[in-house]
């Protein structure tokens, strides 16, 4: 299992500039929102936490279609299905190595964002924290989009389509945490928790519907 992790941390960060272009991308929409609402500082910090989070949820979705495309493309997902090791563990791991390196790098690049979007201290390091906590939910819920779209020639736009619903909870509870950390009557930790529950929920679910849409792909 720790191979299989390593190798595929090597394969996302190598297979479409990886980290890379996900954190440029997550670099980019953060970019253009001070173009489009002026130059009111204040305005900013107020939707700073916001935008972030839609930043990191978009560009979490970048590579999900690949998470099994290699695997599909030179015959190694049939011998995934025959292993002894059970599926859905493998789909975890894959899963988790996925995160590392593609999810991991949006939430180490969250502060620098968080000052360009003139946030305080305490808004960065909430929004750093939900992000940590969030986006492996947004992994586990694109396993299972990825593994539907695994059999087709392009199906990027395909996972983009199933997981960007799915994925809309993790959004709300991620950005109302956030702002529940900033404002001192709003309670910080229910939002939290119930977003830990969403991530720990869908790397239950996840895998397993992951690994039952891969079974019915190779049939």
């Amino acid at each position: 299992m720790i191979a299989l992790f390593l190798r595929d941390l090597k394969l996302s960060i190598r297979a479409g500039g990886g980290a890379m272009i996900g954190v440029l991308f997550f670099m980019t929409v953060v970019a253009v929102i001070p173009f489009g609402v002026g130059p009111d500082l204040n305005l900013l910090a107020r939707i700073g936490p916001a935008i972030l989070w839609i930043g990191a949820l978009l560009a979490s979705l970048l590579g999900l279609d690949r998470l099994f495309q290699a695997e599909r493309e030179d015959g190694s997902l049939d011998l995934m299905l025959m292993q002894e090791t059970p599926l859905l563990v493998t789909v975890f791991v894959k899963c988790a190595a996925h995160w590392a390196a593609t999810g991991l790098p949006l939430v180490i690049a969250a502060p620098l964002l968080g000052l360009f979007m003139n946030m305080d201290e305490l808004a960065i390091g909430a929004t750093m924290l939900t992000l940590l906590v969030g986006t492996p939910a947004i992994t586990f819920i694109g396993a299972v989009g990825a593994a539907v779209a695994v059999s087709l020639p392009r199906g990027g736009l395909l996972v983009s389509i199933l997981v960007l619903p799915l994925a809309i909870p993790v959004l709300i509870f991620g950005v109302s945490a956030v702002y529940a950390a900033i404002e001192d009557p709003a309670p910080f930790l229910p939002p939290l928790m119930i977003l830990a529950a969403i991530t720990l929920f869908f790397a239950v679910i996840g895998p397993v519907a992951a690994a039952a849409a891969l079974r019915h792909a190779s049939d």
